[in-house]
């Protein structure tokens, strides 16, 4: 099973190039059988770029999430507790191997769909 995330082109590069090992989220999705992230890098840039594979979903309290994984996290530590702010807990999806897309999507023409705020579920034929 797939989902489609909305993700910030800066981060998404991050992901592609990286340096940016895990994926933050306020919620995670309910299905156990994802095990692969269909990347929309959000505006300005508006394409679906790329996927990767799932190896793990962390769920800890913030200092504890922070302090796990901060040094492959990609953001700034403010940014991180700005990104959770009213939460106690948060996600951090680990990424386990990418794949960049030769050539992006269009969310709208090739999965007849708009942004997802978070995430949509993938039909497998799709991707």
């Amino acid at each position: 099973m797939k989902v489609l995330l909305s993700i910030k082109p800066e981060y998404a590069e991050k992901i592609f190039n990286g340096t940016k090992k895990y994926e933050f989220r306020r919620s995670v999705f309910k299905n156990q059988n994802v095990k692969t992230v269909v990347v929309y890098a959000s505006s300005p840039v508006q394409r679906v770029i790329g996927e990767f594979e799932i190896e793990k979903i962390l769920n800890y309290e913030l200092r504890q999430l922070w302090d796990k994984i901060k040094e492959y996290s990609g953001i700034s530590e403010n940014f991180f507790f700005e990104y959770f702010i009213n939460k106690e807990k948060g996600y951090a999806i680990k990424i386990k191997q990418t794949k960049r897309y030769d050539k992006s999507l269009s969310i709208k023409d090739d999965f007849n769909a708009t942004p997802p705020q978070s995430f949509m579920y993938l039909e497998e034929c799709l991707v």
